[in-house]
């Protein structure tokens, strides 16, 4: 039942990405979003290894300049190039979203798919996300600098330590979203008619998550 399934959706899968792909390149908005974004990422990771400058090279004697050919953006009061730096920090930066984004979605889609498969866990789970809600971001994060900041730097230096701490920070405190959106998902795909047939016959709880991620990832 569950090769069925798969053979089934995989035809819809390509069809609905078909569908968000026409979608989105005739929207002018999203798709000049993308080009900038996409320029942006290209001069951040590329960037470093064709411009001239360090982003940590002082030179006090060009300190304080304004945009000129050899510094676009100017330098600052060290006389480091401001675009160098740029480029740098949006590394980190772009380092740092995608790594806490993985990180909430995995934490989200573990806790709704077992929020809405298992119903007795159901209710314990949706009022831990409701607590995770309820917290106010700010003194939360400020807690975890406190506590957390000087083991991390100890344990892996001062910017892995803050890299890890500013990573984990962001991605306990977003996945609630996506762990009601993938609750709703399975508690809608469980009450399925190949779903309710294959318990009939005494499928295995492995073959039934099979199943429901199969047809997930036809509805994405």
């Amino acid at each position: 039942m569950t090769e069925n399934v798969q053979n089934s959706t995989f035809e819809t899968t390509n069809n609905k990405w078909l569908d968000v792909w026409n979608e989105f390149k005739n929207h002018k908005g999203a798709l000049a979003g993308a080009i900038i974004f996409a320029l942006i990422v290209i001069l951040v990771l590329l960037g470093p290894f064709v411009w001239p400058y360090e982003a940590n090279g002082i030179n006090i004697r060009i300190r304080n300049q304004g945009p000129s050919l050899a510094h676009p953006l100017g330098t600052d009061q060290l006389g480091r190039d401001t675009l160098a730096r740029i480029m740098a920090g949006g590394r980190t930066s772009i380092t740092v979203g995608l790594t806490a984004m993985l990180l909430s979605l995995f934490l989200g889609t573990l806790i709704g798919v077992v929020a809405g498969y298992f119903k007795k866990l159901d209710s314990a789970l949706m009022r831990f996300t409701d607590l995770f809600l309820s917290l106010p971001l700010l003194p939360l994060l400020l807690v975890m600098m406190l506590l957390f900041r000087e083991p991390l730097s100890t344990s892996f230096g001062p910017e892995k330590g803050m890299f890890i701490l500013i990573v984990v920070s962001i991605g306990i405190t977003s996945w609630m979203p996506t762990a009601r959106i993938v609750r709703g998902d399975v508690l809608a795909i469980k009450e399925r008619e190949f779903i309710l047939a294959a318990r009939s016959i005494g499928s295995t709880t492995q073959k039934s998550f099979s199943a429901i991620s199969c047809l997930m990832r036809g509805l994405r």
